[in-house]
């Protein structure tokens, strides 16, 4: 059986779905069960009528701002929580999915990142996922680490809904151009993440440690926002006309720097589960497919 923490977020959402669709059997907890306790989880586990073979951890805290001030709390979900996540995997002798992120980069490079670069967070956010990935990995050894960017989906706030209501609601958007990475549908994720657990399930467990999963191609936040005005209008999911232009990370400043470069290389999950990874351009035309009108 696999346990999803963090079932009600945005990518746990999707993939308790994934999971179903598959006919994967799996039980969820989310903030009903405290994930820095080891005895919170030992409870958990002890409810349940057959073995917890997998444990997946969804949960984190993702306020980026908010994080500067709240630094205690970060810590707390996204790296103290991971730590004791990874012992009770251990203890119980459960292999372990964990979530990360592009933003354990310095996002100074010009060329994707691939998973043995060094880390180097510049915010809270980031180094206390940084710090969660570390008590992973010092606490069990059947651990695979996912690290995503730019992620948007059907169940929470994201930058694509964002811009959808936006552009019907104004005249003119203005949206950073001098961010780059690779837009990643929560949908394509959770199915990536799916695809592990049964691969390792078939007897053909890839090797553990960190993997990266985005969609493929490298734009900018401008880049990806006249797609979405381009093809929401023409679905009818925009009201009125919007100009949509580009502006600095300057002229829109925020209490936690923003990598300036996110893009992520994904060879090795590719090979890892002889998989190919849509282009962020066709996930977002089946999102907005998706989503109506």
């Amino acid at each position: 059986m696999i346990w999803l923490i963090g079932n009600k977020g945005m990518l746990g959402t999707e993939l308790s779905l994934v999971l179903e669709q598959r006919g994967l059997a799996w039980v969820g907890s989310d903030r009903e069960t405290d994930i820095a306790e080891s005895a919170a989880l030992d409870a958990f586990v002890a409810k349940q009528q057959g073995p917890v073979t997998w444990i997946v951890n969804c949960a984190a805290y993702t306020a980026v701002d908010r994080a500067e001030d709240d630094a205690d709390a970060c810590r707390i979900l996204n790296a103290v929580g991971p730590g004791v996540i990874a012992r009770t995997a251990n203890r119980i002798n459960a292999r372990l999915l964990h979530f990360s992120t592009d933003y354990v980069f310095n996002g100074r490079g010009t060329v994707p990142y691939k998973e043995g670069d060094p880390t180097d967070p510049a915010g809270v956010y980031g180094l206390t996922k940084r710090d969660g990935e570390t008590a992973v990995f010092a606490n069990h050894e059947a651990a695979y680490i996912l690290r995503t960017a730019w992620l948007y989906g059907r169940h929470g706030n994201n930058f694509v809904n964002t811009m959808l209501r936006l552009m019907s609601e104004r005249e003119e958007v203005r949206v950073v151009n001098d961010q780059r990475g690779s837009p990643t549908w929560a949908n394509d994720l959770a199915n990536a993440a799916a695809s592990l657990i049964m691969r390792a399930d078939s007897g053909k467990a890839p090797d553990y440690g960190v993997y990266h999963y985005t969609n493929g191609g490298v734009i900018s936040w401008f880049d990806f926002a006249e797609e979405i005005y381009a093809r929401g209008k023409k679905r009818g999911l925009i009201s009125g006309d919007c100009a949509v232009k580009p502006c600095s990370s300057a002229e829109y400043p925020s209490k936690a720097a923003r990598p300036a470069y996110s893009a992520l290389d994904t060879g090795k999950i590719k090979q890892a589960l002889d998989i190919e990874i849509p282009r962020w351009d066709a996930s977002l035309e089946r999102y907005l497919e998706i989503c109506g009108p």
